[in-house]
């Protein structure tokens, strides 16, 4: 009797939700969602709070009549993000260019979005289209591609006040793209573009190689002058103290002036020929002995 009874409440109490959701005893509504509720052809009121809601308790008895002679709509209002691309404009040269516009929207008033507008989003894309050539058009291609956050305000504040009338509010409107239509204009630039790269590029390269150039110059120049004063000042120096050194002994300046000497010997890399000091005999070179005669 259990198992039966608990099959049983399994299946009624689904079908008892589906029957007082029909007759509109309760709501379900999501998150950035509302209900629009009418009957007779007349709005009875919105809910818009999320949550389980019960529509007597917001109209009263009558909301037991909409299920049979008014209707329930179901709109989103929640921020939705929309691009429009390569909406054409011509600057004030006549070059043609292709524009993309990013804006975002939210339905603020579900009823005038419902009924004010047949078409709310087409209109309002088509409006936000408009108003962004009109206020791009005949502009000097560098505050086109330059002043575009401005311009994003421009369009945003002249498209909100029709966007308000159809139940949207506009968020954040950009002007994304500027870019060129005509591919061989493209390649044109671009050409140009890498060329004046390269020249700009080689420019600062001789530049820098001078400079750098004329900071070794510079150097070089520098460090022959301290060498050279340095090379003059040794003489004044050495000579100072060699005679300091001859005046307190003269035994050091001998020993000296030969060490100094025997550097000298040895810088200059010559061949010496040292001989014994107790050698009586020397033969000359290229002198040949007398024979002995008989």
């Amino acid at each position: 009797m259990f198992i039966a009874s608990f099959i049983f409440g399994l299946f009624l109490i689904p079908v008892l939700l589906r029957v007082a959701q029909f007759f509109g005893l309760y709501s379900c509504i999501k998150e950035c969602e509302a209900h629009v509720f009418t009957l007779f052809g007349k709005v009875v009121g919105t809910i818009d709070q999320p949550g389980l809601q019960f529509p007597v308790a917001h109209f009263g008895p009558r909301a037991m009549l909409i299920p049979f002679f008014g209707k329930r709509y179901v709109v989103s209002t929640a921020l939705r993000q929309h691009y429009l691309r390569n909406q054409m404009v011509n600057s004030e040269e006549g070059t043609p260019m292709g524009v993309g516009i990013w804006y975002e929207k939210r339905v603020a008033d579900p009823v005038a979005y419902l009924f004010t507008n047949a078409n709310p989003e087409g209109s309002l894309q088509a409006n936000v289209t408009s108003s962004t050539i009109s206020t791009l058009s005949n502009l000097e291609m560098d505050v086109m591609l330059e002043d575009r956050h401005s311009l994003s305000r421009t369009v945003r504040a002249t498209v909100s006040p029709l966007s308000e009338q159809w139940g949207y509010v506009l968020g954040s409107v950009y002007i994304r793209k500027v870019g060129f239509t005509d591919t061989s204009m493209v390649e044109n630039i671009t050409d140009k573009v890498v060329k004046r790269l390269v020249q700009v590029t080689s420019a600062m390269k001789q530049d820098g190689d001078n400079r750098v150039g004329l900071i070794r110059s510079e150097t070089a120049y520098k460090v022959s002058q301290k060498m050279a004063e340095a090379a003059s000042c040794r003489p004044k120096i050495v000579g100072k103290a060699l005679k300091e050194i001859a005046a307190q002994d003269p035994e050091i300046l001998e020993a000296v002036m030969d060490v100094m000497e025997v550097n000298k010997l040895l810088d200059s890399q010559a061949t010496i020929d040292i001989l014994p000091a107790n050698a009586n005999v020397l033969i000359q070179a290229g002198e040949r002995p007398t024979p002995l005669r008989p």
